[in-house]
C-alpha cells in the first residue's frame, strides 16, 4: 500500500471510527455521559432512551459516514464534479431509507430545510442560503481525499460544489473548507500542524463564499480551540470544550471542538475519537471530523485493526474501492 493510499484510507475509516464511537453518546450531556459510561473506552451500543440512536448496536455508523459515502460516490460518478440536484435527491433517498428502517437518525436541520426548498422548486443556489450547521463539514472528507488543497481557491470551488445546495453560507462553507483542507493536507503527506494550518487558511477563504451569516469566525475559533486544551488533563480539557467551545450542531461549535480534541490527543486517531465520544452533544459528528483529520495524518495503519474489523462487520463497510477511485483525481 502506498503512503498516500494509507493516509486516504485512514481519513475515511477514521471518519467512520469517530462516528461509531460517538454514536451512543450523541445528544447526551457531558454530565450524563460521565454518569452512564464513566469514560467511554470503546464501542458501545446505544441506550434505549437515546432519542436519535436508540436500538443501534455497538460499532454502528450514523449519517456522518453514510453521507460522506454518498458524496464520495457522486464525485466518482461525476468524474470529479458533483451535480447539486443529484446530491439533493441522493440525500432525500437516504432519509427515506432510514425512515423505512425505523431509524431516527435523519437529515440535520440545515440539510432538511434546504432539500425541502429544492423540492418546492427553489434553485440550488438559493436553497442553502441559511445552512449554518455542520452537515457540510461532516460529509466533506471525500473532497479532501480527491483533491489537493493547493492552490486554495480552486480547492474551495470543489468544497462549494459539495455543499452549496444545503450550506451555501459563509459559516457552512468555511467549516467544510477547513475540514476538507486538513484532510487533503494529511493525505498529501502533511503533519498534524500543517493540516491545522491548512484548515485555518481554508476556513478564511471559505468565509468569503456563500451568503453572509452573522456568527463567530470559524478560522479564529479553530485556532482558539486548538490552544484552549493545551497543558490540561483530559477530563478538565473536555469540560472546557463543553463549557467554552460548545458541542452543538452549530458549525462554530462542533468544528472547533473537533480540532480541540485533535490537539488534546496529539492526533492519535483512536484517542481522538474516544475523546470526542466522551464530550456528548453532537459527539458522532465531532468524532467523525476529528477522526478523519487524525486518520489522514497517521494513516490507516495507525487505526486499531480490531476496531476496523468491527466497523466493517457491523456496517458491511468496505471503503477501499471508493477511496482508491477518489485518489485518481489528485
Amino acid at each position: 500500500m502506498t503512503d498516500r493510499l494509507d493516509r486516504a484510507l485512514g481519513a475515511f475509516y477514521g471518519l467512520a471510527l469517530g462516528d461509531a464511537l460517538g454514536m451512543p453518546t450523541q445528544v447526551m450531556s457531558r454530565q450524563d455521559v460521565v454518569r452512564v459510561y464513566g469514560t467511554v473506552t470503546g464501542f458501545e451500543a446505544a441506550r434505549p432512551d437515546n432519542p436519535v440512536s436508540a436500538g443501534m448496536p455497538a460499532g454502528s455508523v450514523t449519517d456522518d459516514t453514510d453521507q460522506a459515502v454518498i458524496v464520495g460516490r457522486l464525485l466518482v460518478e461525476g468524474r470529479g464534479r458533483i451535480d447539486p440536484l443529484r446530491l439533493a435527491q441522493e440525500l432525500l433517498d437516504w432519509e427515506k431509507e432510514m425512515k423505512a428502517k425505523g431509524s431516527f437518525d435523519l437529515l440535520g436541520p440545515s440539510t432538511k430545510a434546504a432539500l425541502d426548498a429544492v423540492a418546492r422548486g427553489v434553485p440550488p443556489r438559493e436553497a442553502g442560503r441559511n445552512g449554518t450547521t455542520n452537515g457540510a463539514a461532516m460529509r466533506v472528507t471525500p473532497v479532501g481525499i480527491a483533491f489537493a488543497a493547493d492552490p486554495l481557491e480552486p480547492f474551495v470551488d470543489r468544497v462549494v460544489e459539495s455543499c452549496q445546495v444545503t450550506h451555501d453560507t459563509t459559516l457552512g462553507i468555511a467549516s467544510a473548507a477547513a475540514v476538507a483542507a486538513a484532510v487533503s493536507t494529511g493525505v498529501g503527506g502533511g503533519s498534524l500542524d500543517e493540516a491545522v494550518a491548512a484548515a485555518v487558511a481554508a476556513a478564511r477563504a471559505g468565509a468569503r463564499r456563500g451568503h453572509w451569516i452573522a456568527g463567530a469566525d470559524i478560522a479564529a475559533r479553530i485556532e482558539w480551540a486548538w490552544e484552549l486544551v493545551r497543558g490540561r488533563t483530559e477530563a478538565e480539557a473536555l469540560d472546557r470544550v463543553v463549557a467554552l467551545v460548545g458541542t452543538s450542531v452549530a458549525s462554530q461549535e462542533s468544528v472547533p471542538a473537533a480540532f480541540a480534541v485533535l490537539a488534546l490527543a496529539d492526533g492519535d486517531p483512536w484517542r481522538t475519537a474516544l475523546l470526542a465520544a466522551n464530550l456528548g452533544g453532537d459527539s458522532d459528528t465531532i468524532g467523525a471530523i476529528a477522526g478523519a483529520v487524525a486518520g489522514s495524518v497517521a494513516g490507516f495503519s495507525a487505526l486499531p485493526a480490531e476496531a476496523v474489523r468491527t466497523l466493517r462487520t457491523v456496517n458491511s463497510l468496505e471503503l477501499e474501492p471508493l477511496t482508491a477511485a477518489l485518489l485518481t483525481y489528485r
